[in-house]
């Protein structure tokens, strides 16, 4: 007699860890701790643009909430996504700091309307290159993009020690010493120590009993609580209608192509974190947001947009892998832009503590690109020299900030960041070492 076999369906697979969207009572305290975390670089380069330019009061205040509201429309994008815009991963979006020296330059020789078109033109180009930069991923292996984000991570340890200290705000001494200390401290003690439903809250906890250690410390100043407004609104039209410079545009240009080397890395990155959207066409749609979200900060008075390095840092500490975790947090710096009452008890967060708290981001950020060049073969020599020198040549603005101070302005806006000269080094060493005829060539015999 012969015994049927009945074929049994597989269990139908719950929705990826990515498009889960969390209760509303773990939502919003993990949405404020991205929010918390990313707000001081959000708030801190149109105040340094600002103050470069000797713009009053109020007019800062202004780019402050443009800046904020744009990075809220940005990150809403990224993550949820429309149609063919958005990496839908968890990836806050925010003005880049690559974008400060050209901006006060230019806002020096030509005025703000012209950073402005020049940022519309820089987020026109990408979204008209993006396709581009999808078809030739496979010119950013590990390598490339493993070297990139390590050293996004260990660029940024010196703002974080900036912030520690207190610089530009009189100095905290060995109180800011000891207070990013403790603050790092329960951090760890959280991650190691606590349940794992409350160890996704690490960050967050850290930074509020920081906050709360603070006080008897000196170290807490919630005076621009109560001098900032309730409720504001943006007006683009207080700096004029943007306006099309051509050595402006240029100089645009050159800092979106960093911009889109970085959100190249960190779109891989977060997409290897999460285990989705490590492939051509999220980085291509993740490129188009940014296109999109930069031409609309300019037409809005603000800089151009990229991907957060602290939020990949973040979502690898506390494996939160939610986009909507990271589209909530847009939303509140949407809010924020319109109330900064709430905007300054965010900022009210002391230095110390969140120099601590970015410490452990950005140093997670580096460890996550060194993850990645591990997948590299390392032992073949070619691939370590790529390495070395990428990493030598990233690094050297950092140890010597001057050192291409003779050179022209033009040339300066690129190497003086270590992010860009690392991404075109190592880019340009593994096109020689590994895709032109010769190397191909070579491959062939070897086999």
């Amino acid at each position: 007699m012969a015994v049927v076999e009945h074929a049994v369906a597989p269990a139908p697979r719950g929705p990826h860890p990515v498009d889960v969207r969390p209760p509303w009572r773990r939502l919003v305290p993990l949405s404020l701790q991205h929010l918390l975390v990313a707000y001081a670089g959000m708030a801190t380069m149109p105040l340094l643009v600002g103050t470069a330019l000797h713009l009053p009061e109020d007019r800062i205040r202004l780019l402050i909430s443009a800046n904020l509201l744009v990075s809220g429309i940005a990150t809403v994008l990224q993550s949820l996504g429309l149609k063919w815009f958005g990496a839908r991963l968890p990836i806050v979006m925010g003005s880049t700091f690559t974008a400060i020296t050209p901006a006060v330059l230019i806002g020096q020789q030509h005025g703000l309307a012209a950073v402005f078109g020049a940022t519309v033109v820089s987020g026109l180009v990408t979204l008209a290159v993006a396709p581009w930069f999808g078809r030739c991923l496979h010119l950013f292996p590990p390598l490339v993009t493993g070297t990139v984000i390590a050293v996004i991570g260990f660029s940024l340890v010196p703002s974080a020690a900036r912030l520690v200290a207190g610089q530009g705000t009189g100095g905290s001494g060995g109180r800011g010493l000891a207070l990013a200390a403790g603050t790092v401290l329960l951090a760890v003690v959280v991650e190691r120590a606590a349940p794992p439903a409350l160890a996704r809250f690490s960050v967050l906890l850290a930074m509020a009993a920081g906050t709360a250690a603070a006080v008897p410390l000196g170290l807490f100043d919630g005076s621009g609580v109560a001098d900032a407004r309730v409720v504001t609104v943006p007006d683009p039209a207080a700096f004029g209608v943007p306006a099309l410079v051509l050595p402006a545009v240029a100089a645009m240009l050159v800092v979106q192509l960093v911009n889109m080397v970085e959100s190249v890395g960190d779109t891989l990155a977060v997409g290897q974190i999460v285990g989705r959207g490590d492939d051509a066409p999220t980085v291509v749609r993740a490129l188009r947001a940014d296109g999109a979200a930069t031409a609309l900060s300019g037409a809005l008075a603000s800089f151009p947009v990229v991907t957060f390095g602290q939020s990949v840092g973040l979502v690898s500490v506390t494996r939160v892998k939610s986009r909507h975790v990271v589209a909530l947090s847009g939303a509140l710096m949407v809010l924020l832009a319109f109330v900064p009452v709430l905007g300054a008890a965010v900022a009210a967060v002391p230095g110390p503590v969140l120099g601590g708290v970015s410490l452990v981001m950005f140093g997670t950020v580096g460890a996550v690109g060194l993850r990645i060049l591990a997948r590299a073969d390392l032992s073949e020599p070619r691939n370590l020299l790529t390495v070395a020198l990428a990493f030598a040549l990233g690094l050297l603005p950092l140890g010597a900030p001057d050192f291409y101070a003779p050179l022209p302005p033009s040339l300066r806006t690129v190497l003086d960041s270590g992010i860009a000269v690392t991404g075109i080094a190592a880019f340009l060493l593994n096109l020689l070492f590994h895709h032109t005829g010769a190397a191909r060539r070579r491959k062939e015999t070897t086999r």
